[in-house]
């Protein structure tokens, strides 16, 4: 009797593990093992000095505090931009009246609601997407970080290949916040046209975009959905914020950031699960298909056009992206950080997200093939489908820039 009821027991507590066990995501499971490796992102490398104290932050006010975290984490506040689509886990906090602003450097995103949370997704080069969420504390109370598993809900679904990454959406917004359409839900990165990006996001500044659903609000009825503009500061106070932008080039490079940090993310892993498996076909068909991909996004084959007569781009977000800690020239002052800004983003088309933990995380087998791969499609003399779009002078330069600064 007492054997059947221990059965029983053991049984009942087997079925609760079981089902837990089912609802692990891949990434959670080996040979991933998300919450068993320690993390070696940015954030979480000055997370105990900044709830220890270690790191002062200005605590005279929200906005004080939001601009001491970005210069601790050597993040430009002229990256700002503000959505007012409700697409955030402080949906109930953010509005056209409260719009939440984000910011970010190459591995490390910060989101802030204004009296609401600070928001973190910093790129691991093992794991992907490491999120916190924390308040902005009041007076002397010590700043406690929470590491999140609600991002999850959005940030590990198929927008990402169900890995930890980062989202970005374009919706029509209603009067409130809430999306009435959206648009490009699984794809993100520089290849989407201009027309369809910015839904729900203050577009600011000297650009020929005549075709986007930033700066407006809608109203669906029986006739269909009708648009209202929601020019930038008509229903906040632009004070609120550490700048009065919401720049076009912010988006441009955010939305590039994106895209690259998914596709390496999803490659990262889907490598790592092709080793694992120990199939040796599998394993090469896996990484020449990510090193295609990431070649191809690298050297920005599939660019969205831009508009006639370029973009302007803000002042302050130029000089600091080229000034950022971490930014690489040659001896001819040589950089991937160059803007272009006529016809395209920049002046030389391979990507400097080639330095970021998405990259530099990547499986060391899939990161040679990369480099095969752009040495291939560098070569003046040869051509090849990823940079078809360059001329041979661009090449070369490219070629120059990535052995000047280490790159391979």
């Amino acid at each position: 009797m007492k054997r059947g009821i221990l059965f029983l027991f053991a049984a009942m507590l087997a079925v609760p593990a079981a089902e837990a066990a089912k609802r692990l995501r891949d990434f959670e499971k080996p040979p991933h093992n998300y919450w068993q490796r320690a993390p070696q992102d940015q954030f979480t490398k000055i997370k105990a000095d900044l709830e220890s104290g270690k790191v002062k932050l200005d605590r005279t006010s929200e906005k004080a505090f939001v601009v001491s975290l970005l210069a601790a984490l050597d993040i430009s506040p002229a990256t700002q931009t503000l959505v007012y689509s409700t697409t955030s886990l402080q949906l109930s906090r953010i509005s056209p009246r409260n719009p939440r602003a984000l910011y970010f450097n190459e591995d490390v995103y910060v989101g802030w609601v204004p009296r609401g949370q600070i928001e973190i997704a910093s790129i691991d080069p093992a794991l992907g997407g490491i999120y916190y969420i924390f308040n902005i504390p009041r007076g002397r109370a010590q700043i406690r970080i929470e590491r999140s598993t609600r991002c999850f809900n959005c940030h590990a679904e198929f927008e990402n290949g169900r890995v930890p990454g980062l989202l970005l959406k374009s919706v029509v917004p209603g009067p409130g916040g809430g999306s009435l359409e959206s648009f490009h839900g699984d794809i993100t990165g520089h290849s989407i046209p201009l027309k369809d990006r910015f839904g729900g996001w203050h577009l600011t500044g000297k650009h020929g975009i005549t075709e986007h659903w930033g700066n407006m609000v809608g109203t669906l009825s029986a006739a269909g959905l009708k648009k209202f503009a929601n020019p930038p500061g008509r229903q906040f106070r632009w004070e609120t914020y550490p700048v009065a932008t919401s720049d076009v080039l912010a988006h441009l490079l955010h939305e590039h950031q994106v895209g690259f940090v998914n596709r390496a993310v999803k490659a990262t892993y889907d490598t790592r699960a092709a080793l694992a498996a120990g199939n040796a076909g599998g394993i090469k068909a896996m990484i020449a298909k990510h090193a295609a991909l990431l070649t191809r996004y690298l050297l920005f084959a599939d660019e969205a056009k831009f508009p006639k007569g370029g973009i302007g781009g803000d002042a302050l977000l130029k000089k600091d992206f080229a000034n950022a800690k971490g930014a690489r020239r040659t001896k001819a002052g040589l950089s991937l950080r160059d803007f272009d800004l006529r016809t395209r983003i920049f002046k030389h088309r391979c990507s400097y997200m080639i330095h970021s933990a998405a990259f530099t995380g990547l499986p060391a087998p899939l990161k040679q093939q990369v480099f095969a791969e752009l040495r291939a499609a560098l070569n003046p003399a040869k051509p090849h489908p990823a940079s078809a779009h360059l001329p041979a002078a661009e090449k070369r330069a490219i070629a120059e820039i990535l052995t000047a600064t280490k790159v391979w």
